[in-house]
C-alpha cells in the first residue's frame, strides 16, 4: 500500500527553528514522536506571540488543542537542528487547522509532517469565541 507523499517545504508560510535535546532521543536512538507535537505546538504559539496574538497571561480568546496528528517519513535525533513551517490549512469562526512539517535545517524533504487544530474559546466561560477581526487578517498572512 502506497502512501501519499509529504508535502514539500514551499507548502509553509514561516519557518521556527529547534534545535533538539539530549532527552529527546528514546531508546532506540532517535527523538520520540511525543516530541513532535511539543513542536508543534511551541511553533504555533511562538508565531501567534510573535504576531502579537497570543498573550499567555491575559489574552482573550484562548486557544484550545482539540486535534493533532503526525506522519512521519525519516528519523531525526539528538543533536540536530530543524526547522517547523507552519501554514494555516483551514480558518473557521472559531477555530484554526495548521499544517506544519519538520524539516532538518536545510532540507528541502519533511522528515514528518502534522495538524494542529486550535478552538478559541472565552478564557473565562471557556465557550467557543469568534476570532477577532485582527487575528483573521493575521492568520490569512500565513494561508
Amino acid at each position: 500500500m502506497s502512501r501519499e507523499p509529504l508535502r514539500p517545504r514551499e507548502t509553509y508560510r514561516h519557518f521556527t527553528p529547534i534545535t533538539t535535546r539530549w532527552h529527546d532521543n528514546d531508546v532506540y536512538g532517535h527523538v520520540n514522536n511525543v516530541v513532535y507535537y511539543s513542536w508543534f505546538d511551541t511553533a504555533v504559539n511562538a508565531w501567534l506571540i510573535e504576531a502579537g496574538l497570543l498573550d499567555v497571561e491575559n489574552g482573550n480568546p484562548i486557544g484550545l488543542v482539540v486535534e493533532t496528528g503526525c506522519r512521519y517519513a525519516a528519523a531525526v535525533q539528538f543533536p540536530q537542528k530543524l526547522e517547523v513551517g507552519i501554514r494555516v490549512a483551514r480558518l473557521g469562526s472559531s477555530s484554526v487547522t495548521y499544517y506544519l512539517g519538520i524539516f532538518v535545517e536545510g532540507s528541502e524533504a519533511a522528515a514528518a509532517e502534522g495538524h494542529f487544530t486550535h478552538v478559541y474559546v472565552d478564557r473565562d466561560s471557556r465557550r467557543p469565541a469568534p476570532l477577532p477581526e485582527e487575528w483573521r487578517m493575521l492568520l490569512q498572512t500565513i494561508t
